[in-house]
């Protein structure tokens, strides 16, 4: 019985291709482990690199990568419009076939000590890996990002789950964890306003009372000069993507401006988009077995 495990680790590396070449080299050519996509954002200064294959194998790469990472990435010089705290800023294991939460859960152990302990990495687990309640949601983690981490982990209620109590010098810190497939959905505004992007954020992220399963910032697209409120759909089945848009819609009204875009970063379940496509065609009783690649793969 095969075990499948998804990993998509982010680094903060969106712009330097020599950096990136190295950083994503580990996951190639590896017997167990097959590199499905990776892409870099120049504004938000991040690569997310996405792979699946036999849970030893993925981890053995990832480490490999995580020691790439923290070579050639200098957080005291990078600036990029998504919040960061490490050059490997966070990694979290899914599980795909044959492989349960909790073994996702102990890979993400497993990493988290190796990596710490090779690389002088303070680590936090979050997530479904996560030690307490408070350390679940990542941007409470994150928050204070790379500049305030040194003396936010002199705190004793953030101690480091793995490795030293203070932060790597260059390399910041990182979170490990274990999660359900998320889905990293953008959507582009047709202003240069930031704070409108930050208001909308607020109004449609679940932590500022919006929608349950979203998370939410505003971000600035510098070379297209436009704003986009990044977002990451933590659950797309009781959150659908058609929803969160729509809502961002109707607030963007509130501000005479209009989406003129969104992108999906990485990769993306079928079932998300299938969600959204039967909801703006108003597709009567669809079912997934109705999808022709689904069909032929079975």
């Amino acid at each position: 019985m095969q075990k499948i495990v998804q990993c998509v680790p982010n680094f903060s590396e969106g712009r330097d291709l020599e950096k990136i070449e190295k950083i994503v080299n580990p996951f190639r050519g590896k017997e167990g482990v097959k590199l499905l996509d990776y892409k870099r954002d120049e504004d938000h200064n991040r690569l997310v690199v996405t792979v699946i294959g036999e849970p030893e194998a993925v981890k053995n790469a990832v480490l490999e990568s995580m020691g790439v990472a923290v070579e050639v990435i200098d957080m005291t010089k990078h600036e990029g419009q998504h919040p960061r705290m490490g050059a490997v800023d966070v990694v979290p294991f899914i599980p795909i076939k044959n492989v349960s939460m909790t073994e996702a859960v102990e890979l993400a152990k497993e990493l988290a000590k190796e990596a710490s302990e090779k690389y002088n990495l303070p680590i936090f687990l979050y997530e479904k890996a996560a030690t307490t309640p408070a350390r679940e949601n990542l941007a409470k983690i994150r928050k204070g990002e790379f500049e305030g981490m040194a003396e936010k982990i002199k705190q004793p209620e953030w101690k480091p789950d793995f490795g030293p109590n203070e932060i790597h010098p260059t390399a910041g810190v990182t979170a490990v964890g274990a999660r359900m497939p998320l889905v990293a959905f953008n959507v582009n505004l047709d202003t240069n306003n930031l704070d409108i992007a930050n208001k909308i954020a607020r109004a449609v992220r679940h932590i500022s009372g919006g929608l349950r399963y979203c998370k939410a910032i505003g971000i600035e697209l510098e070379d297209r000069g436009i704003v986009q409120v990044s977002m990451n759909m933590t659950d797309y089945t009781k959150t659908p993507l058609y929803r969160v848009f729509e809502l961002i819609k109707i607030e963007a009204k509130r501000y005479g401006v209009n989406v003129v875009g969104s992108e999906v970063i990485g990769l993306v379940p079928m079932e998300a988009l299938i969600k959204t496509a039967e909801y703006y065609l108003g597709i009567e009783e669809f079912s997934m077995d109705q999808i022709l690649e689904k069909r032929m793969m079975e």
